[in-house]
């Protein structure tokens, strides 16, 4: 990208939180279930209350992206990481204010210069090794 915006930093943190959340589990190696799953029909499924919702696993370039953008938060302070992350996940303003423990126009405001903090680093000059 040629320049980056405040809107375009937070849409990509907002991306890499839900391909985070879309990974498959991490499982223990070594133990697994050798019985086929079954396919069971509507009438048979139908006492069953919990319903595990599982979403399509990410693309590649989904995880590429989610990877460089995880790069960008060494760039920012330890509680701004908390912050950014936390409004990634679409957690609210009062959350992220308790959390950080301040009022939540502050928390805004913290929000708000670390994204700025990450566009700056984006939008600076690359120097081209000859």
């Amino acid at each position: 990208m040629a320049n980056w915006t405040l809107e375009d930093v937070a849409a990509r943190f907002t991306e890499a939180a839900e391909t985070g959340r879309r990974l498959p589990r991490v499982r223990v190696q070594g133990y697994f279930n050798v019985w086929p799953t079954f396919a069971r029909d509507t009438w048979e499924a139908y006492p069953e209350e919990n319903r595990d919702y599982r979403p399509l696993p990410p693309s590649p370039d989904a995880i590429d992206r989610m990877l460089e953008t995880m790069r960008w938060v060494q760039w920012l302070e330890v509680e701004q990481r908390h912050i950014v992350w936390m409004r990634a996940r679409r957690y609210g303003w009062r959350d992220i204010s308790i959390r950080a423990a301040c009022c939540t126009r502050t928390a805004q405001r913290h929000w708000q210069r670390a994204i700025q903090i990450v566009a700056d680093r984006l939008n600076e000059p690359r120097a081209v090794a000859s």
